[in-house]
């Protein structure tokens, strides 16, 4: 089953919690120079961080949405497009 992680890198501060909570090593935070368009980042002191994903690895399990103090990460699974689906077509 294929989940998502719907990501605020505004609200973001780099603290690595979602990282180290994460059991499966689905998310990787690090920071680059020069800043790229291909990631999701945040600049920060003239680099960018960056919260990789790996959604293959991802089981879905929510724990670093739970460990992420700013609510910047939000879970998104299968469900999500059901229920849109659904709503689209009442």
């Amino acid at each position: 089953m294929a989940f998502a992680l719907h990501i605020n890198m505004e609200r973001c501060t780099g603290c690595n919690n979602c990282v180290v909570a994460c059991p499966v090593d689905a998310l990787e935070l690090h920071t680059e120079d020069p800043v790229t368009k291909e990631k999701i980042y945040k600049v920060k002191d003239g680099k960018a961080i960056i919260l990789d994903f790996n959604s293959e690895l991802c089981a879905g399990c929510g724990v670093c949405v739970e460990a992420c103090p700013y609510e910047v990460i939000k879970l998104v699974g299968p469900w999500e497009s059901r229920a849109k689906a659904r709503k689209v077509e009442a």
